[in-house]
């Protein structure tokens, strides 16, 4: 039986070869700057980060401790609720938390009102209500209808002018239960919520920008791709310079 090696057996792992040894060292370093480009820049983010709340979130901190303790003045409740919607204009809110949103915004909405019309601002939310959970198409008359009625009763109350489009959230967010009150849970829970969704890690990497576009969007959509693109070509290049230097033929 002939016991000699076989020749086609190859292992990157392993080479025997001067050839498969070239390889494999130049597959290490391509893959390690690859490796670093990734890994590297998401090192950095975290290492440069800071949390940076928005203007809204600095606003709620300011009126909140006179909201939650019944002293709040018609401009810091307006300020409490532009802050409030705010967050719920964000596309993906859990639902527990735009629960307690919804009891918030609602609470101010009816503090804003004389106590003589709070009973008829209380009827109007739950005529919306009704006529918002029996619709099917969102473009219904009556449904939309009332939700610019609403709107346009409320708006002005909260300091939003027509053309702001939490104006246009606000009719959505508004809940009848509970309205006469914050929910023990909001007043437990709202600061979190609103730190949760306002305030943002970020750093020079994030803020800054190149061709138009935040530098972190640009590094990881554009330059990752151009990179990878570029070690491939690389790999090329140095494979056949090599192995016209060994007098090695496709």
């Amino acid at each position: 039986m002939d016991n000699s090696p076989n020749d086609y057996h190859i292992s990157l792992f392993k080479p025997t070869t001067e050839s498969a040894r070239f390889n494999k060292n130049l597959i290490m370093w391509l893959a390690s700057i690859w490796f670093v480009a990734i890994f590297g820049f998401q090192i950095a983010l975290r290492v440069f980060q800071k949390p940076t709340p928005e203007p809204s979130y600095v606003t709620f901190e300011n009126v909140w401790d006179n909201v939650k303790s019944g002293n709040a003045s018609t401009l810091e409740l307006q300020q409490f609720g532009h802050a409030t919607l705010s967050v719920l204009g964000k596309i993906a809110i859990d639902p527990g938390e735009r629960a307690v949103l919804d009891n918030a915004i609602s609470w101010t909405v009816l503090e804003l009102f004389d106590e003589s019309m709070q009973a008829s601002l209380v009827a109007k939310i739950v005529e919306f209500e009704e006529i918002k959970a029996g619709i099917t198409n969102i473009s219904d008359e009556t449904y939309v209808k009332a939700k610019q009625d609403l709107s346009s009763k409320l708006s002005g109350k909260l300091g939003l002018s027509k053309l702001d489009v939490r104006s246009t959230i606000l009719p959505l967010e508004l809940v009848s239960a509970n309205i006469g009150a914050l929910s023990d849970e909001t007043v437990s829970s709202l600061p979190s919520t609103m730190e949760k969704y306002l305030v943002h890690n970020q750093s020079f990497l994030t803020d800054f920008t190149l061709l138009g576009f935040p530098f972190h969007y640009f590094y990881t959509a554009v330059f990752l791709l151009i990179l990878f693109v570029g070690l491939c070509w690389l790999y090329c290049v140095r494979t056949d310079l090599r192995n016209r230097k060994l007098g090695i033929e496709d």
